[in-house]
């Protein structure tokens, strides 16, 4: 049976916590107790720190009883995808080359994190240097879907998306580069937001492809996200990318109704080959949204047909570059999938990156013009359902088609744009999530955060959460 006090949400155990009805220390070794217990099945942590854990949980709970309350998630323990660095400890990018760095930092949201009194509680699974979308790691095992473990989580964020589903974390953050928030959270009914590029800063997060890469919540609710999101946005001048615009009220915005909302859909492009329950499932989302008070305008973005081969040729020509001496130097000690990646990106040459990045510079474009007369775009954030462990292919309709390509088709866009993308679910099929996506301007994540509120209040998931953990 399910521990009641694991399944709430953060917010809602920061709560309890600040009122003192329980106590960090209870919380965080109720759930180690848990995560310890389940780990067998999911395989969603790669390392626990357990000990660090309960000592961060009692210097929160001194804190809060001296009257030192630092906000919602204070005293909240939670673990971190294994590619952000916490400092004096092992962070291995689910890699055999980096298994044992350990970096002088904190990453900037690890800093931001403890600040806002979290307790971490460990680091989890991912696909190995966030490359990859089914998360079955040659060197950590593969993660196992919580609603049915024979399936893939999605990835990279696989063990981010598998834990807060099982609740063996009650919030989290993944990484982006080309879905890997959302591909994770959609297939694990999580609501997942990547931010706009910049909004939150890098710093101390190893890089996969440097102009596509975020960081952002993996959480059970949007208020949750917002709240996850309040900690850790903002500018920081070690990070490059890192924009310094103001950062907004999230929780504040979750406010109102869909009363004059304009809904902006795209059909060309993400509504073209997607499985037939998929489809039916977001419009429905849609069509709820226009009974309360939303209206639809279609949209067109041209330039979006080539937007597949431009993710494709800038993340991996950033990424090979990245990994060009170990790929030289000790190329089996990467996994094959991988390998064959970097190899691949070896390939493209400065034309065909510069090209890219022309196509790219329309596509941002092609998006603005559409968002200009809408509030946000809405679409479905996966095109298939997740697949068994193993498999390359997903069924679309009845037929095989490739995994990889077909995961990131929807999610790959709003990387090569930078504007902040959402998915929350949409509903069953089958007995696995559906997500549906939210594409909002940029620096506007209080408006898809309260779009993605308004598809919550209409409960598609109807109560029902994970078996693995239930």
């Amino acid at each position: 049976m399910a521990d009641e006090l694991l399944t709430k949400t953060a917010v809602e155990v920061g709560e309890l916590i600040r009122t003192r009805e329980v106590s960090p220390v209870e919380v965080t070794q109720r759930l180690l107790d848990h995560a310890h217990e389940l780990n067998g099945q999911v395989n969603a942590y790669i390392s626990f720190r357990d000990e660090q854990a309960l000592a961060e949980a009692a210097k929160a709970e001194e804190e809060i009883v001296a009257g030192d309350h630092r906000g919602p998630l204070h005293g909240v323990p939670m673990a971190l995808k294994d590619n952000l660095y916490v400092a004096g400890e092992v962070t291995t990018m689910a890699s055999k080359i980096h298994g044992d760095f350990v970096s002088a930092d904190d990453a900037t949201v690890v800093g931001r994190l403890r600040e806002a009194g979290v307790v971490l509680t460990g680091k989890l699974n991912m696909h190995e240097y966030a490359w990859g979308i089914d998360n079955n790691s040659p060197h950590f095992g593969a993660v196992h879907n919580p609603w049915n473990l024979d399936k893939v989580p999605g990835g990279s964020s696989g063990g981010s998306g598998a834990a807060v589903a099982s609740d063996m974390s009650f919030s989290t953050l993944g990484t982006d580069t080309a879905g890997s928030i959302r591909i994770p959270s959609s297939a694990c009914g999580l609501v997942g937001l990547k931010p706009t590029h910049g909004r939150v800063a890098k710093f101390g997060c190893y890089p996969l492809a440097w102009t596509l890469d975020h960081i952002g919540p993996m959480a059970k609710t949007v208020d949750d996200a917002a709240a996850m999101l309040q900690a850790i946005a903002g500018f920081d001048r070690r990070d490059p990318t890192s924009v310094d615009v103001p950062v907004g009220d999230y929780r504040g915005a979750l406010t109102g109704d869909p009363t004059g909302l304009v809904i902006g859909v795209e059909e060309d492009y993400y509504f073209r080959d997607v499985d037939t329950e998929v489809e039916r499932l977001v419009r429905a989302r849609i069509d709820d949204l226009v009974s309360r008070g939303a209206r639809v305008e279609k949209v067109s973005i041209p330039a979006l047909k080539y937007s597949e081969w431009t993710e494709l040729a800038v993340s991996l020509s950033e990424a090979s570059a990245i990994h060009h001496r170990d790929l030289q130097t000790r190329p089996e000690d990467f996994g094959a999938d991988i390998r064959f990646l970097f190899y691949l990106g070896e390939l493209f040459s400065s034309v065909d990156y510069l090209q890219a990045q022309q196509v790219r510079r329309q596509i941002k474009h092609d998006f603005a013009a559409a968002l200009s007369g809408v509030d946000v775009l809405i679409a479905p954030t996966l095109p298939v359902m997740a697949p068994d462990i193993g498999s390359a292919v997903a069924d679309l309709n009845g037929d095989p088609v490739d995994l990889v390509d077909n995961f990131i088709r929807y999610t790959g866009p709003s990387n090569l744009t930078g504007l902040p993308a959402m998915t929350v679910p949409a509903g069953l099929d089958d007995g696995l999530p559906v997500g549906v996506q939210i594409i909002g301007k940029a620096f506007d994540e209080e408006t898809v955060l309260r779009v993605g509120h308004y598809i919550e209040q209409s409960d598609p998931m109807q109560g029902r959460r994970a078996p693995v953990g239930a």
